[in-house]
Parts: C-alpha cells; sequence; structure tokens
C-alpha cells in the first residue's frame, strides 16, 4: 500500500470525504494540496456537528444559498432569506427553517424526492466569513407545531412548509477575495448613531460658549 504523504487511502473515511472524492483527492496530489489536506484528515477532519460558535453565525445570517440536485444530477442553487435567525439550529445535528409561499416552482423539494443529499452556504460579507455545510435535506408539510416554532415572530411572509437540513460534515473558508458588504440597516443604525452624537456634542459646544466669560471691553 502506498504510505506517501496525501496518498489515497481506500480503507480510511474522514468526514471530508462528502466533498473529497476519490477524483477530487487525486486532482489534489497532482496539483500539489494534498499533503495539508491529509493532515487535516489524520486530525479526524472536518467537523460533523455544530458548535456553538458556528450556531452564532448561522443564526445571525439573513440570506443563505441551497444547493440540489435532481436524479439526472442537474444541480440547482436556491436563495432564501429573512430576519436574523431564520434558519434556526434545531440540535447540534439539525438546521430548520420555514419554506415561504413564492414563485411555487418547487424545484428544491422535487429534487430531494429524488436525490436526499442538499449543501448550504452561508456567506457574511461583513464579517468576510463564508461556511459550507454538507448533508442531507427533507421537507416537512403539514406539522403546524414544526411551522410555527420555526416562523419568525412578526415576518410578514406567508409559510407554506419546513425546510429541515441534516448536518453531515461542515467547513469555513478563508476571508479570501470576499468583498467587504454592510447590510442597510447596519450602515443606517450607524449613520443614526453618528448624528445622535454630533447632536451631543452640538450641544455641549453651545453650553460650553454660554458660559463663558462675556468681553466687558
Amino acid at each position: 500500500m502506498d504510505r506517501r504523504a496525501g496518498a489515497v487511502d481506500p480503507e480510511k473515511h474522514f468526514s471530508s470525504d462528502i466533498a473529497f472524492s476519490r477524483s477530487v483527492k487525486e486532482i489534489q496530489e497532482r496539483k500539489g494540496s494534498r499533503r495539508s489536506y491529509a493532515r487535516v484528515e489524520e486530525r479526524g477532519g472536518w467537523a460533523s456537528a455544530i458548535t456553538p460558535e458556528l450556531k452564532d453565525f448561522i443564526e445571525k445570517q439573513i440570506s443563505i444559498f441551497m444547493a440540489t440536485a435532481n436524479k439526472d444530477c442537474q444541480p440547482y442553487i436556491q436563495h432564501r432569506g429573512g430576519p436574523p435567525g431564520f434558519l434556526r439550529v434545531i440540535n447540534e445535528k439539525t438546521l430548520g427553517f420555514v419554506d415561504y409561499v413564492g414563485n411555487r416552482q418547487y424545484i428544491t423539494q422535487g429534487n430531494l424526492v429524488d436525490n436526499d443529499k442538499a449543501q448550504l452556504f452561508l456567506i457574511d460579507y461583513g464579517s468576510r466569513s463564508r461556511v459550507k455545510i454538507w448533508g442531507t435535506a427533507s421537507v416537512v408539510e403539514g406539522d403546524a407545531e414544526l411551522l410555527e416554532q420555526l416562523m419568525p415572530k412578526g415576518y410578514q411572509a406567508r409559510p407554506e412548509q419546513v425546510m429541515l437540513f441534516n448536518v453531515e460534515a461542515w467547513d469555513a473558508n478563508c476571508p479570501q477575495h470576499i468583498p467587504l458588504r454592510f447590510e442597510a440597516d447596519e450602515v443606517l443604525k450607524a449613520i443614526e448613531t453618528r448624528d445622535a452624537r454630533i447632536k451631543e456634542l452640538e450641544a455641549e459646544i453651545t453650553l460650553l460658549k454660554a458660559a463663558l466669560p462675556t468681553d466687558t471691553r
């Protein structure tokens, strides 16, 4: 058996194998990156459960992307959004969110009937962070209790069903090439805070000027 660093060992299985197939590892070997990823594998591979830090990141997101593929392996990426916390951590292996009534194409739901493998892609431009989560997904229809549990309070959308995501592995990428952007609400709050502070300082200046001795010359 080939014991070179980075050699593909068919006897071992790692959580990152969900993305690093034999073909992927062979390309990594050819292009010189296999050694570093092999070291990650020897440490156990990618995390397979949601950590407190990941939970905090997930529940701050207002925009996510979900990838699925049909039985013919045709991929599809769907955007989902909502207020912070719309994507909920149910437990360390399960995420869930309410699927709102939209254009009623049901491509993601149809894909999951034939192939339950899915991926979530989360990107936060303000912190220049991104997380990829692999697993399986399913649609829950007719469960009013679960829908009420996951529906963001006061959010103006029509809930239709619930999407559950079972986490198998996740990985966080470096910030390289992620543009720095801020949400409009965050910018507005920063401007309001700045303007309020300017008014406070202007009021202080007015008081200080009033307290100055009058020139009697």
